[in-house]
């Protein structure tokens, strides 16, 4: 089996792209039936329909970056870079099928984000998970991130919102 991350560029990645965003949010809502709630107030406050729809302007260059995963051709993960700020990025809606895991694509999208967000110059690379993401937190951490208690952040005061951060 032969798995790559590649940038998302023609319009057949990109609809790629959009359909394992919304793969992603399913298995949110799965998996976290508590919180439903709170996945529908991230999807209105983050307009990540609107985003997606105008996909140019929120994940391609100059704005950001869109990383799809790739196993024997097929696509199964993506990461998307969005800037932060002046000179920070955040790490967005990472996610790999589960007919893919454990082969390593979590890490390999982690690494091209933060490998290509510190050619970039960013300074700080930002990030928010779920607390029982058991499959991605660790790797978050093996990757360098730390946790920090943000009042300010999405749901700040919300235990189950795991806020991290990575400085490049």
């Amino acid at each position: 089996m032969s798995a790559k991350v590649i940038l998302a560029r023609t319009p057949e990645e990109i609809d790629q792209v959009r359909v394992l965003v919304w793969e992603f949010f399913d298995g949110l809502r799965a998996k976290y039936t508590e919180m439903l709630d709170t996945i529908d107030e991230y999807l209105e406050e983050q307009n990540v329909k609107g985003e997606l729809e105008n996909f140019a302007d929120h994940f391609l260059p100059p704005h950001g970056e869109c990383f799809l995963a790739l196993l024997d051709n097929e696509p199964v993960g993506i990461v998307l870079m969005k800037p932060k700020g002046a000179n920070d990025a955040e790490m967005n809606r990472m996610y790999v099928r589960d007919t893919a895991r454990g082969k390593g694509i979590g890490r390999k999208l982690g690494e091209a984000l933060l490998s290509k967000a510190q050619a970039q110059g960013v300074g700080m690379v930002w990030l928010d998970a779920l607390y029982r993401h058991n499959e991605a937190l660790p790797l978050y951490e093996s990757l360098g991130f730390v946790r920090f208690t943000d009042p300010e952040a999405f749901h700040g005061d919300d235990e189950r919102v795991i806020h991290m951060k990575l400085k490049l």
